[in-house]
């Protein structure tokens, strides 16, 4: 994953639906464990630099000549926003020396660092090895990221950071109380993604029901184009889609008692519901064949080759899939199709928050360059920035003034705008990471859209890892408050 931001002329309708949905839904981008890891990370020889003076320059008292380590996920949003952030850091500290290094290998790479006591100053912690935040928060191995926030922006010395960011991004970052231990920066759309070229090369509409899915399907089939591609290999792409259309038919409450390890909450009605329509899809054979064999990219290739309609995924797909779309693609996202008009929910329910989340160790020699780059990211210029270089909104709230959006990016503010207040935010991606992608994802939904399981197997085995997972008091424990 990649994943996937007080302008007056960023546009109201577009600033306005971006707050509301925001703030109803974001109280709360995804194969290895962290636990032992983080049970340890002890030792080692862990010298903090010694903080520098504070000023109206250095409200965070960075150390001007202390070395920064920072290390960044190297997925869809690639590695120049990142890259150009650092060297106005470079700038504003000329004595700094900045190592900056890229990865998708997190957790490999990250853990034997962590357990000697030498973690880097910023981390990108996203990606198939994400290490498992509620872990690193459980066992208090992040710094409380309060003080930069509290700090003044870099844009206006007047406001503070916390008051330059989309709403409900703080919240996000808080697990068990004030502090706030992970700072998302790219703000993710989440849904169905298609070209709308193809869509109308159909003759059809994107369908709001679940027999019109199954219609549109079956048109694209006697076309020779298969109906919905995933990532295979990484199965806990489906939730990205199946998610809100659980919280559509049953209401956000269901997923809310997902996120909360209740008992029997998946085994409530709406999730049978979905999980009996997205295996109907399989049944149907309306799934690209190979699909269980793809990675993202070969996923998403075949996608933009016109070989499959429809993919769920996140905003960050149209920078991670530019080199194989065409220009004319047309690309299009939109809120998961529900049942029917029984739905608890309207159409255009969709899931959006936070993603690409930085977290600063709480045992890194450099704390305050760690949130000090991290200021600099959250600055209007970087902002504008990441939107213009990788085609998605950041934390920061604006930062799109005259920069042409593109048509991803355009559809994905526009379905924002379809959703209004109803924005649903799973939480379980950051909660419980190990959960969510090994057992819910490759263990169980990867399982049923493969064909070796049923809707009713797969749900009585993920119910049991659930509840593995409340019982489990080697980990720490989150609700929706």
């Amino acid at each position: 994953m990649g994943s996937t931001s007080a302008h007056n002329n960023e546009g109201l309708g577009r600033r306005d639906l971006i707050k509301r949905s925001a703030a109803l839904g974001l109280i709360s981008v995804p194969t290895m464990s962290f636990l032992s890891a983080c049970a340890s990370g002890g030792g080692g020889s862990n010298d903090k630099v010694e903080k520098g003076t504070t000023s109206a320059k250095n409200p965070l008292g960075v150390n001007e000549s202390a070395p920064l380590d920072f290390v960044l996920f190297d997925g869809g949003f690639g590695q120049q926003y990142a890259k150009d952030a650092v060297k106005v850091y470079e700038t504003n500290y000329p004595k700094a020396k900045v190592k900056f290094t890229a990865t998708q290998k997190i957790t490999t790479e990250l853990q034997p660092r962590f357990n000697g006591g030498n973690p880097p100053d910023l981390i990108d912690n996203s990606g198939a090895e994400q290490m498992d935040m509620g872990v690193l928060v459980g066992k208090k191995q992040l710094a409380d990221l309060t003080p930069l926030l509290d700090a003044p922006s870099l844009d206006d010395p007047n406001k503070k950071v916390r008051d330059t960011l989309r709403p409900g991004i703080v919240e996000m970052g808080q697990f068990d109380g004030d502090p706030v231990w992970v700072l998302y920066y790219a703000y993710t759309v989440y849904g169905v993604w298609y070209s709308q070229k193809l869509l109308d090369s159909l003759d059809a509409k994107y369908p709001e029901t679940w027999d019109e899915m199954l219609a549109v399907c079956e048109k694209a089939k006697k076309k020779g184009i298969a109906g919905w591609t995933y990532a295979g290999k990484h199965p806990y792409y489906i939730p990205f889609s199946l998610y809100p259309m659980i919280g559509k038919v049953g209401g956000r409450e269901v997923l809310d008692a997902i996120d909360n390890l209740e008992p029997k909450a998946w085994e409530h009605p709406a999730v049978k519901t979905c999980f009996e329509a997205y295996y109907e899809l399989y049944k149907k054979g309306y799934i690209l064949q190979g699909t269980p064999g793809l990675d993202h990219i070969q996923s998403q290739t075949a996608w933009t080759e016109g070989k499959a309609l429809f993919i769920p995924n996140g905003s960050w797909v149209e920078n991670e899939a530019a080199k194989t779309m065409p220009a004319d693609f047309d690309l299009a996202v939109s809120a998961p199709t529900g049942i029917d008009a029984s739905d608890k929910m309207p159409f255009g329910t969709m899931w959006a928050s936070g993603g690409e989340p930085f977290v600063v160790p709480a045992k890194a020699k450099n704390v305050e360059g760690g949130m000090e780059q991290l200021r600099i990211m959250l600055s209007e210029a970087s902002s504008r920035n990441f939107t213009k270089t990788v085609k998605s909104l950041t934390a920061y709230n604006g930062g799109t003034d005259g920069i042409e959006l593109t048509p991803g990016l355009k559809s994905g503010v526009a379905a924002l705008e379809k959703a209004g207040q109803n924005v649903v935010n799973p939480r379980l991606q950051d909660w419980y990471v190990a959960l969510q992608k090994e057992k819910i994802g490759v263990a169980g939904l990867g399982e049923m859209m493969a064909g070796r399981a049923t809707p009713a197997e797969t749900i009585k085995k993920i119910q049991k890892y659930a509840d593995e997972a409340a019982k489990d008091t080697s980990i720490k424990h989150y609700k929706h408050q």
